[in-house]
């Protein structure tokens, strides 16, 4: 299997794909080096998962590659343990990725043990011929990022973790690239920060965890009662994000099977109110923004902070070659209003990124729905012709067919083992039969365990749908590798036998009705279909 791009989630299929036998991985990223985010290295700013959401301990907490394997590495296991930290700082977990990655390269800036930096992969295509898939690449100079050398690789299987990209309101595009006026996006942030700081007025616009933190940010390195603040939303309010237990069970496995087996309709009608889930922000923040405007009126006067929800910006202007003037709407009252500002952050959130350039000359092979996006089955493989015997694997790129959790941390190491599973034939990792008190639809068997067995091949029609509640086994890691290579196994070079057979299942267009669920001791039962 070759990987394309290494983020947090292409890790941490390297990660649980390393030891597993009769498979050979290699990921291309074309970074120098792994880095996470770096704009937004906030100091105190914490991941909104638990430290358990690492690459590997949801499926396999005995890895050597787990969150816990790092501190001791570190030789801060004890100062964690005192601490007492459910929720570990950005930075920390960069750090670990970091670690991680080095490791698996064999050390920091090497290129074997399968992870490749200062690689760009051009072009994915098929070669019908040779049955594999092939990756063209351009080797960076480390120093000045310039070209050094083009390549081709083969595999049977592809990973796409390229990620998202920072997403730029139209109205404002012209302004960000501007090099006068600093509007940058908060992906950017800390580049710019001592920039932004410096001027007279900001302006932060967005309403999720990222505009929120660097409000905060701003707010706190502001002087009092000269703060020169404006916080602006489209956002009927500065929300807080849904935290209960029970809310949480959204980003389940158990909630994934269930969302991918809806109506492609239901399924964008759900994610259009399903905001609260991801977007907003946590109650911590909100409560440090706030301890600290309320701070700031105990020196006698209101601070100068402006925090406005339900305004989009119309149109944006430069004046002069120092500020910017922001057109404003509010939707509610229906009034405009104009605004000059010398500095804008745009928290406006990230977009996936297009698949089209890189997968241009697989576009003839690839399926699609009814509003032109590719169609990924239930182990996240994109539904190709059945002259494809490959796999096509995404990751972060189809919460279109499996929800809100595709972008969230704590369901990294879970796809993982799906794909891994997928692979192998079912014999990577032993995956948990539920995962969710909540039983999310009337018919059981669209929250049990997919069937391990699954190979590329598999079709996800109803032979590779859930099959009910198979009961949970409790953690059994990963199983012991079968010697040589297995029929389904990727190959970074040719000569692999036994290539998958082609995917016949739409996928996420509902499951079916009737026939039996095996519960986990055995036992048979009829399921009733109600009228």
């Amino acid at each position: 299997m070759a990987g394309v791009g290494v983020g947090p989630f292409n890790l941490s299929l390297a990660a649980l794909a390393d030891g597993l036998g009769g498979l050979r991985t290699v990921f291309f990223d074309q970074r120098p080096r792994f880095s996470w985010h770096p704009g937004l290295m906030i100091e105190g700013a914490t991941l909104q998962v638990p430290f358990l959401a690492d690459l590997v301990s949801l499926t396999d907490p005995s890895s050597p590659w787990s969150f816990l394997s790092f501190l001791r590495a570190q030789g801060r296991l004890f100062p964690f343990y005192f601490a007492e930290r459910f929720h570990i700082e950005r930075a920390e977990y960069d750090a670990y990725c970091r670690w991680v990655s080095a490791g698996l390269a064999g050390g920091e800036g090497a290129d074997s043990g399968g992870l490749l930096f200062g690689h760009q992969v051009d072009a994915v295509r098929w070669n019908g011929e040779q049955r594999l898939f092939e990756l063209d690449f351009t080797q960076l100079d480390p120093v000045t990022g310039e070209a050094a050398a083009l390549g081709r690789r083969w595999a049977r299987n592809v990973s796409l973790g390229i990620g998202t990209a920072p997403y730029v309101p139209e109205a404002l595009r012209p302004l960000a690239d501007t090099p006068t006026v600093p509007v940058i996006h908060s992906a950017d942030y800390l580049d710019h920060r001592e920039r932004l700081l410096a001027a007279g007025h900001i302006t932060v616009i967005g309403s999720g965890q990222s505009g929120a933190e660097v409000f905060l940010d701003l707010l706190r390195n502001r002087p009092c009662g000269r703060e020169g603040l404006h916080w602006l939303t489209r956002s009927a309010a500065f929300a807080p994000m849904e935290y209960s237990k029970l809310g949480l069970e959204h980003f389940t496995p158990d909630y994934t099977r269930y969302f991918h087996g809806l109506p492609e309709r239901v399924r964008d009608a759900l994610l259009a109110r399903q905001g609260q889930l991801h977007k907003a922000i946590d109650h911590g923040t909100l409560a440090a923004i706030h301890d600290e405007l309320y701070h700031r009126t105990c020196q006698g006067g209101w601070p100068d902070a402006v925090l406005t929800p339900g305004v989009s910006v119309r149109t944006a202007g430069r004046i002069g070659r120092t500020q910017v003037e922001l057109h404003l709407d509010h939707a509610e009252q229906g009034e405009r209003t104009r605004l000059r500002t010398d500095a804008v952050v745009l928290a406006t959130g990230y977009r996936e990124r297009a698949h089209d350039g890189l997968l241009s000359a697989l576009d003839p092979y690839v399926r699609r729905d009814a509003a032109g996006r590719p169609r990924v089955d239930e182990r996240y493989r994109m539904v190709l012709d059945p002259e494809v015997t490959g796999a096509l694997y995404v990751q972060n790129a189809e919460r279109h067919t499996h929800g809100v959790g595709a972008p969230d941390l704590g369901l990294a190491a879970h796809r993982s083992a799906v794909i891994l599973d997928s692979l192998t034939g079912g014999e990577a990792y032993a995956l948990p039969g539920r995962t969710a008190f909540t039983t999310f639809g009337l018919r059981a068997g669209q929250q049990g365990r997919v069937r391990p067995g699954g190979g590329p091949g598999a079709g996800s029609g109803s032979a590779g749908m859930p099959t009910g509640y198979a009961g949970y086994a409790g953690f059994a890691g990963r199983r012991t590798a079968v010697p040589g290579p297995r029929p389904d196994a990727g190959a970074v070079t040719g000569g692999v036998t036994g290539a998958p057979g082609a995917d016949t299942g739409a996928g996420g267009e509902g499951q079916p009705d009737g026939g039996e669920l095996r519960e986990g001791g055995g036992r048979t039962v009829p399921l009733i279909r109600e009228p």
